[in-house]
This record gives C-alpha cells, structure tokens and sequence, in this order.
C-alpha cells in the first residue's frame, strides 16, 4: 500500500485526474493500492443520486458534478479526506462489505480521540449521538473502475460547519453535522492521520505489509 500526503490545498479537477491516472495504473498491474491524504479548498460535489433541490446556495463556492455514490457534500478546509484506491479483485469483490470496511476505519478513527461513531441503518456514513440530536461526522462515497475503487471518506475535523449550509448533506435536511472540533476534540489532522494510518492497517493490511510514503 502506497500513501500519498498532500500539505497544500488540492483543486478537485486537479485531484480527479490524478486518481483516474492512478486508478488505470493499478488496474494494469503497473502501481500498487494507494491511499492519498488531503484538503480541498471550499467546494461542493454532487453524486451520483444528487437532486438538485439539495442544492441550497449562498456561498461563492465552485459545484463539481462526481461519479461517486451519493448526493450533495461539502469539502473544505480543516476536512480530513482520503481518498482511497484499491484493487478489490485482490481483496473481495463485495462492494458493500468495501464500503462497510471504510466505515470501520473512520469508526476506529474517532475512537481513538474519545468519541463513540456509529452506522445507521439505511444511511451511508459514520454518525455521533449529541445533545442536539444525531449528526454525522463522516461522509463516504465511492466509484469502482475495473474493480478498483476511487474516492473515498472524509472526517470533519475542524472546518467551517456553517458551510455545509449551501446544501442539503446527502440528501438528509433533518440530521446535523458536527466535528471532532465541535465535539470538544481539539485535535489536528496530523493526529487524525496518524489514527486513520493505524485504522487502515488494521482493516485493509495482512501483518507483513508495510505501508509505503510519499508526499
């Protein structure tokens, strides 16, 4: 498994055309699983089952229009994403036990600092109980190429929560979202790296794989 690491705000164009380059390089054979940790600067992106009633408006922020799973999400600052590019003909070929494996990272993830994520039946996604009621504190969404998967999960941290005012977050009007930030977590993303690094580990790597770095 390859890990890239990204410092500066990534572009999502920018960011497409290097996952499809390295999605077709893993599917011929030529370039290993990848895991790529970034930010983007404020957008939106509208998935496959995105309705255009969801898109509320107010901020001066770009609309990318994905092939991932899902609906209307926010990206921005402060926002841990990974995304995650696998061969799953050399893991399982079972879309749903994929998507629930990522799940379990982010579950593991926020153990870590101290915070219970959960899934809900019927709702892709890992969701914390607060005193206002349900929230969600990640986002997943993914496209397979050739059996190897692209795009992947995002863990709010510390963005701007006003944000995800300009749409209706996967479609869902009557729950929140929160951070680990807002959940009194003040912890930075090189803390939550170093947690989701360990949670992949666990989930995705037999014990004699080491992963490899790159920035």
């Amino acid at each position: 498994m390859h890990i890239w690491r990204d410092t500066k705000l990534i572009d999502y164009p920018g960011a497409i055309a290097r996952m499809e380059a390295r999605v077709q390089a893993i599917a011929a054979g030529t370039a290993p699983d990848t895991l790529w940790f970034l930010e983007h600067p404020p957008l939106f992106t509208a998935g496959t089952s995105a309705h255009q009633d969801d898109y509320v408006g107010g901020f001066d922020f770009p609309v990318y229009e994905t092939g991932r799973g899902g609906q209307y999400t926010y990206h921005g600052p402060g926002q841990r994403i990974v995304y995650t590019m696998f061969d799953l003909k050399k893991r399982r070929r079972d879309v749903r036990c994929f998507v629930q494996d990522l799940e379990q990272v982010i579950i593991e993830t926020l153990h870590t600092f101290g915070v219970l994520g959960e899934r809900r039946a019927g709702r892709v996604g890992v969701w914390v109980d607060t005193p206002e009621g349900e929230k969600k504190i990640a986002a997943l969404g993914i496209r397979l190429r050739k059996w190897v998967s692209f795009h992947g999960i995002s863990i709010n941290v510390h963005p701007n929560l006003d944000h995800f005012g300009g749409v209706v977050p996967c479609g869902l009007a009557q729950y929140g979202v929160t951070s680990l930030h807002d959940l009194g977590q003040h912890v930075s993303l090189g803390d939550v790296d170093a947690a989701l690094e360990t949670a992949f580990k666990a989930v995705f790597m037999p014990q004699n794989e080491t992963p490899e770095r790159a920035i």
